[in-house]
């Protein structure tokens, strides 16, 4: 039995980690970034619905405010080379459980084979105070 303290190989065994960052998606407006890779991982921070092109809010209705997000994520996964196909898993937070139905149906448009595992929370208050924030995880098949 080997009894080599596991720690003495420590900044071996930490993970390369890669900053993923796109004028495409509204630039992080706090201490993190858009998204980082790490392996064949990426970590998406959530987006909410700023327009890159102006950093105005989309807030005309649900359905725009989601559809501006999700054009967002979908512009960070490709500064990372991947899509939706490559989301395993997404989190949905909504300021309004109302609005869940059609939070859902635009959601939906952009996963439209095998789409990722999922929860979708009601929250308080969400950043600037828009009413849906979504955060994914996406895969990179090592043969890709």
């Amino acid at each position: 039995m080997n009894n080599k303290n596991t720690n003495d190989n420590t900044s071996e065994k930490l993970m390369d980690k890669k900053i993923i960052s796109t004028p495409d998606a509204p630039a992080a407006i706090g201490p993190y970034n858009q998204a980082v890779m790490t392996g064949n991982t990426l970590y998406c921070s959530g987006q909410i619905a700023i327009d890159p092109k102006t950093g105005e809010l989309v807030l005309d209705d649900i359905d725009k405010e989601t559809n501006q997000v999700m054009r967002n994520i979908g512009n960070v996964l490709k500064a990372a080379g991947m899509d939706f196909e490559n989301v395993v898993k997404a989190t949905i937070f909504m300021k309004d459980m109302d609005d869940y139905g059609r939070i859902n149906e635009v959601y939906a448009r952009y996963f439209q084979a095998s789409p990722p595992a999922r929860e979708a929370v009601a929250v308080k208050t969400l950043p600037k105070n828009v009413n849906v924030e979504i955060s994914v995880i996406a895969y990179r098949h090592p043969a890709e």
